[in-house]
């Protein structure tokens, strides 16, 4: 008689209370679906994406936002969370409204043993149970979606919609895209198997043997400032999939989303019968250095990270005894060499740069543009015609203040700050960044692009450099091939997250092709309409690449997932008459 795998799994599942919510069956179907996408590549999203009332409910905005305001001024509840105190991690909003909100305080080595004591049951639950206790968090999620979005809002200067779709149902895509990989991954070999080996004389040798992924041990996630929960989810749920318990270290500035996210995690976990501590909070405060120490643990297994290239490099040398997965950011590069829509081109190009005040570790930075210009529907155009082209382009797109605020958002932090102050000396400015005043808030900070004219032989020491903020660069090349030559160099010895070229001959995109594989990173072609260098679809886009040396993790991949678990073999001899009487039933 024969078994599916799924089958022979569940009968070996969680032994816990049969009066337990069966998340599993709740949402097979789901995690069926989002497989196949992970393998059409086509679109689709559970997760609507619009905020509006006729999606998610008349009421959906206004219980959000209350929510998100309750939390203001309070302790944080993360009920039965280890908690010695709590920490002020001094959260400040962008847009100037006080957070004022404290969280449990644990230390790392209280995070990691309650992390341990709560993984053993964890680790011998199903890759199922796991997978539907997985996907209930994120239906959870997606309800919670304006309680989220007000959050990003206030701890990124996201853009209130901005931070609706990539906070929520993004997020929550490349969550359930890491909990589909993760569950595909595990259920690749049978989890019991028949071993038969005829013998030249006698009964055959008979073997039961069992194969189980067991998850590697505690996994660490180390979030950052601008997407906490974007980037912070495919970590968060390819560890607790693929069985390891999970400590989320936020941002100092970030902190409240992903607090949401463990506060809920932790209810579902609580009602699946399991210990609330397979997800841990562990906030701190700015000047603290409990990633660092949490990162070098030795229980710590597993560290996915996102953030600054500084920190990104000291996990890769220094967390040995772990898995890291890393994404940083790099030298973002356009190579220009022509284009049959060039109002297209630049309509496209402005609003990749405005887009969260360029806040997104996917910002065009580089532009290669050969000085004697680029063949367009509208004429040859020099670089610093180009350049002054794209400007016009800003000033259009971002003129009107309303439409400005809804485009940029606000400045982070300081960090961005000083940047933008320090650009503002380097080449020729053909956009210089100018304040914006926000209709609301009056708190805010927003700026538009600085974008400067280089010339690609005497600046390397400005593009070189990663310029992360409202910061780019035209520059001005011999030609295409020397673009090309630039582009590769520059992106295998700094990284990039992403690629573009504008060209309408076949031998460049070609060429180009050619150079992005040389270098390793994802590309784009002659975008000028609604897609844009700096987005990426969940179940079709891939983010990063471990192929250079801005990420060592591309989100979402089997790469991404198989280090986080072994698979570990068991096997038992079972008579002859034994498997005989087991095959006749």
């Amino acid at each position: 008689m024969s078994e599916s795998v799924t089958d022979r799994s569940d009968d070996r599942s969680s032994g816990h209370a049969t009066d337990r919510p069966d998340f599993f069956a709740r949402h097979k179907d789901l995690l069926e679906r989002a497989v196949a996408a992970a393998g059409d590549r086509d679109h689709w999203s559970p997760h609507p994406e619009s905020p509006s009332p006729k999606v998610y409910g008349v009421e959906a905005a206004d219980a959000g936002e209350a929510a998100f305001r309750a939390h203001l001024g309070t302790s944080f509840k993360l009920p039965g969370h280890p908690q010695g105190g709590t920490v002020a991690v001094a959260e400040r909003s962008p847009y100037g409204l006080p957070l004022d909100v404290e969280y449990p305080r644990v230390t790392p080595e209280e995070a990691v043993a309650a992390a341990k004591a709560a993984a053993p049951a964890w680790r011998a639950a199903t890759p199922d149970v796991r997978a539907g206790i997985a996907a209930e968090i994120l239906s959870r999620l997606n309800a919670a979606s304006f309680e989220i979005a007000h959050a990003v809002h206030h701890t990124t200067g996201q853009p209130f919609v901005m931070a609706f779709q990539a906070g929520g149902p993004h997020a929550q895509d490349r969550g359930l895209e890491a909990v589909a990989y993760a569950w595909a991954e595990q259920k690749k070999l049978p989890a019991v198997t028949r071993w038969t080996k005829p013998q030249r004389k006698g009964e055959p040798l008979v073997m039961e043997k069992t194969f189980t992924p067991v998850g590697r041990g505690v996994n660490l996630l180390i979030a950052c400032n601008t997407f906490p929960t974007w980037n912070g989810y495919p970590g968060l749920f390819a560890g607790l999939v693929t069985g390891n318990p999970v400590v989320v270290k936020p941002h100092a500035g970030a902190v409240l989303p992903l607090a949401i996210t463990v506060r809920i995690a932790r209810e579902v976990l609580t009602e699946a019968g399991f210990d609330p501590d397979v997800v841990l909070l562990a906030a701190e405060t700015a000047d603290q250095r409990t990633a660092a120490e949490l990162a070098l643990h030795p229980e710590v297994r597993v560290v996915d990270f996102t953030g600054s290239k500084e920190f990104g490099n000291w996990l890769e040398d220094h967390a040995r005894q772990a898995v890291v997965y890393t994404e940083k950011a790099g030298l973002n590069t356009v190579v220009l060499d022509s284009t049959d829509d060039y109002k297209g081109l630049l309509r496209n190009l402005a609003f990749s740069l405005s887009l969260y005040s360029g806040q997104m570790c996917t910002t065009p930075q580089n532009l290669l543009v050969p000085r004697d210009g680029i063949t367009t529907d509208q004429g040859t155009r020099t670089a610093a015609e180009f350049a002054e082209d794209l400007a016009g382009a800003l000033d259009k797109l971002l003129g009107d203040p309303q439409r400005a605020a809804g485009t940029l958002g606000a400045l982070v932090n300081d960090g961005v700050r000083a940047r933008l102050a320090e650009a503002a000396g380097l080449g020729r400015a053909v956009h210089p960044s100018r304040t914006v005043p926000h209709p609301e808030y009056d708190g805010a900070t927003l700026s538009t692009p600085h974008v400067a004219l280089l010339d690609a032989t005497e600046d390397a020491g400005t593009y070189t450099r990663e310029w992360f903020g409202p910061i780019s660069f035209v520059i001005a090349t011999d030609s295409t091939e020397h673009s090309l030559r630039l582009f590769t160099e520059t992106v295998r010895e700094h990284g990039a997250l992403t690629a573009t070229v504008h060209a309408t001959g076949e031998d460049v995109l070609e060429a180009t092709r050619a150079a992005a594989f040389e270098a390793g990173v994802h590309l784009s072609e002659n975008l000028t309409g609604a897609v844009f260098p700096n987005q990426t679809a969940a179940f079709s886009d891939f983010h990063g690449s471990a192929a250079n040396p801005a990420a060592s993790a591309t989100l979402t991949d089997s790469a991404f997932i198989t280090g986080r678990f072994d698979v570990l073999q068991s096997r038992r001899h079972v008579a002859p008459e034994a498997a005989t009487a087991t095959e006749e039933s």
